[in-house]
């Protein structure tokens, strides 16, 4: 009898839950690049119309989810913001420094396989609590570090809690919604990451060096908006697109077994996208890393710009990302994901110059407009991952492959540091050491996004694939015809 179980089931998850992608030669493939970059030209309602489209469930979850994703910014962007007070306080340099983002970004992949796989096998709600509750532990526990050693374990750990939201946040945000809101959605859920940094940004203006305490307050500070964004998840069940796909695992009464059946066909069908899509985010972390994490320092030590002139110079730059992301999201149901990531990423390349050359305030159009392609070709990322995804290991892929792409490009800050300091620049009037930042940065970008606009012209696409899990007649004991769980078909291609 055991034995006749666990067959129907394998048949059960072969049949219904992940169904193989669809075939292409090698040949097609390479010849359909530029004739599938071809605008599919679909008629979107305004952005107003398509936000009213849903309804208050999830809109909750959606806001639940954004703001998790904002926090997650701002925790991380800390460290960007104090790397001189850090230095300074530990007597350490700013490339040493720097560590604390590259162990940050290192250690973002293991949380995401960990939270992924239980978030896909338990729920979206628990594993995103645990996720905040860590978040308000490790941050305090930054604020409280007294040596170089203890701040770099914290900031390790930290990695490891935050690469476990991504996944589960995007999941969150975009699984129940409407599948016509969905690129807006996802533009709008991808500017939580610049609207976390430019929070960042303006408390670190008020709370660095404002008290005697120098840098802790900022860390201190950030540990206390996850106790409400832990509330506010609290008070909401599981997704609908969840416990449709728990339903059907407990139908065979036999859950874990359904679900290590799903991973494993799901690994064995999809890991070739699964690679894709490692590749694909490394190029885009790449970009957002080697134009963000070490900009401040940039401006202060090479421009000698002064914190208000800074602050001000980040939270344009920051305005850019957020309407870029939000523009691209929507514009990409019109389009498609992958042009509008490539006419982003070439109006992006022509102003790396300006934006790592102009010395004076003018640099605050550079800045803007360079987020505003740069980050702003980000909005597209969570729809484009989500809909790439197979259903049974959505979070789990989508969070693993965007924070393994954060690991391939974890250096980025680091090398930025070490490769400036090679080019030494006179030092100020009050003998403080000056670097030519620009030059790395502005060869460091101009590479960051050859490579991603190459990915995404030669990468697949799947736009308007549903997320969506039907239950097939025959699990609920009926007879009738076989339907398959359409969110892991309908692609328009394959790799």
């Amino acid at each position: 009898m055991p034995n006749d179980i666990d067959n129907a089931q394998v048949r059960l998850v072969e049949e219904y839950l992940e169904p193989e992608p669809a075939k292409i030669s090698p040949g097609e493939y390479v010849r359909t690049r530029i004739s599938t970059l071809r605008p599919p030209m679909s008629k979107v309602a305004n952005p107003f119309t398509l936000l009213a489209s849903l309804n208050r469930t999830q809109w909750l979850f959606f806001l639940c989810a954004f703001s998790s994703w904002t926090w997650d910014a701002f925790d991380f962007f800390t460290v960007s913001l104090t790397v001189q007070p850090l230095a300074k306080q530990f007597g350490k340099t700013n490339a040493q420094i720097t560590w604390g983002m590259t162990l940050v970004l290192m250690l973002r992949s293991v949380g995401a396989v960990i939270f992924g796989l239980l978030s896909d096998r338990y729920g979206r709600k628990w594993p995103f609590i645990i996720n905040n509750l860590l978040f308000v532990v490790l941050e305090l526990g930054t604020g409280f570090t007294s040596t170089y050693g203890s701040f770099l374990a914290c900031r390790a750990l930290f990695g490891i809690a935050m690469g476990g939201l991504y996944g589960n946040a995007a999941a969150t945000a975009l699984e129940d919604a409407p599948s016509e809101a969905r690129g807006v959605l996802s533009g709008i859920f991808q500017a939580g990451y610049a609207f976390g940094y430019l929070l960042a940004t303006a408390f670190s203006r008020g709370l660095v060096n404002t008290t005697v305490y120098g840098w802790r307050p900022l860390f201190w500070f950030g540990a206390c908006p996850p106790v409400l964004i832990i509330v506010f998840r609290l008070c909401l069940p599981e997704t609908t697109a969840y416990r449709e796909r728990a339903a059907i695992r407990n139908s065979t009464h036999h859950a874990t077994k359904t679900f290590l059946e799903e991973g494993r066909l799901a690994l064995k069908n999809h890991w070739l996208m699964f690679v894709y899509m490692v590749l694909f985010m490394s190029g885009f972390s790449f970009m957002g890393h080697g134009s963000q994490d070490l900009y401040p320092t940039l401006l202060t030590n090479q421009f000698g710009f002064s914190p208000d002139a800074l602050t001000v110079t980040q939270v344009v730059a920051n305005l850019g990302s957020i309407t870029g992301c939000i523009t691209a999201g929507h514009v990409s149901e019109i389009f498609g994901r992958r042009l509008t990531v490539i006419v982003y990423c070439v109006v992006g390349s022509a102003l790396i110059y300006p934006y790592t050359y102009v010395s004076t305030t003018a640099v605050m159009a550079s800045a803007f407009f360079l987020q505003f392609c740069i980050q702003g070709a980000f909005g597209v990322v969570p729809s484009h991952l989500t809909e790439l995804s197979p259903g049974s290991l959505r979070t789990f892929m989508v969070g693993t492959s965007y924070q393994l792409g954060n690991l391939v490009s974890a250096a980025s800050s680091t090398i930025e540091a070490t490769m400036g300091e090679r080019y030494p620049l006179p030092p100020t009037k009050k003998g403080v050491k000056r670097y030519n930042y620009g030059l790395v940065i502005c060869i460091f970008l101009a590479c960051s996004v050859g490579f991603t606009l190459i990915l995404t012209l030669i990468g697949p696409e799947r736009k308007d694939v549903s997320l969506k899990v039907l239950h097939p007649p025959e699990i609920e004991g009926h007879s009738g015809h076989k339907e398959k769980n359409v969110g892991d078909v309908g692609a328009k291609e394959s790799v």
